[in-house]
């Protein structure tokens, strides 16, 4: 299941062998173990797995946030590998939208001015429209000149993806992005989440541990030790549920390909 995946044009992420290990050689931790997968253009994926199984570190390698020890990672035709930390976080914020468990989002601003933020530290401006439209897409028109804490914690996230919508970017990675929510605001987010996939062409990747969650994805990859150990395309949440169920099996004995992946 980590084998070298096929580079394609509509492949906007591809990590290639990568491995994360963390402390010494002999007695470090080894969080992703030669990994190899790609993320198609248009596509939403998530990544599940029990506790310490480099769902997370994937997340952070993909999105520039951590570096690998080994192997490369292409995001939107750009070698992350070697990259200056100041080229890293010039492609971050024009590339790439974030969306946390915790919102992340500044008490002190507006609504507005909390979406306009990337932009802000990009040193680019507004295109005349934009933030009303983003505001209006996630469900938040009228609501731009309030604070956060003037918000519900739907509405937090709403304008968390507001944010990672307004630079137009290649991906959307999601860490838990609705870990926070009650289970009627999560599908609202994830109903979200889905239409900038559909009618935007993002390619959104995002880290659960919530089968209903992945079961809005048109796939979800599982993760065990540091490895990918199986995916599923267009899943039940039962269906996502019962492997994981299983995956400490799975690790030692990985599942076959599925036909169509990326894996």
């Amino acid at each position: 299941m980590n084998s070298t995946p096929q580079r394609g044009a509509d492949e906007v992420v591809v990590l290639s062998r990568v491995r994360r290990a963390y402390g010494a050689e002999h007695t470090g931790v080894v969080a992703l173990d030669g990994v190899s997968i790609g993320f198609r253009r248009g596509t939403f994926t998530a990544v599940m797995g029990p506790s310490g199984s480099g769902k997370t570190t994937l997340l952070q390698c993909a999105a520039g946030l951590d570096r690998p020890t080994s192997g490369s990672v292409l995001l939107d035709g750009v070698e992350l590998t070697g990259m200056s930390e100041r080229k890293l976080t010039k492609l971050r914020r024009e590339r790439i939208g974030f969306v946390f468990q915790s919102y992340n989002l500044l008490p002190a601003l507006t609504v507005e001015d909390n979406v306009t933020l990337p932009l802000r530290l990009a040193s680019r401006k507004a295109e005349p429209g934009s933030v009303a439209r983003v505001l209006e897409q996630v469900g938040l028109a009228g609501r731009g000149k309030r604070r956060p804490d003037e918000l519900s914690g739907g509405q937090r996230q709403r304008v968390a993806i507001a944010r990672a919508l307004i630079t137009e970017p290649a991906v959307i990675f999601g860490d838990e992005p609705t870990g926070a929510l009650d289970t009627h605001t999560a599908l609202e987010v994830l109903r979200l989440l889905r239409s900038a996939v559909r009618d935007g062409g993002r390619t959104a990747v995002i880290v659960t541990h919530d089968p209903v969650a992945a079961s809005h994805a048109d796939r979800v990859v599982f993760l065990a030790d540091g490895r990918i150990v199986d995916e599923v395309y267009g899943a039940s949440a039962e269906t996502i549920a019962e492997r994981m169920t299983h995956l400490g099996a799975w690790a030692e004995h990985p599942a076959v390909h599925v036909p169509g992946g990326s894996v």
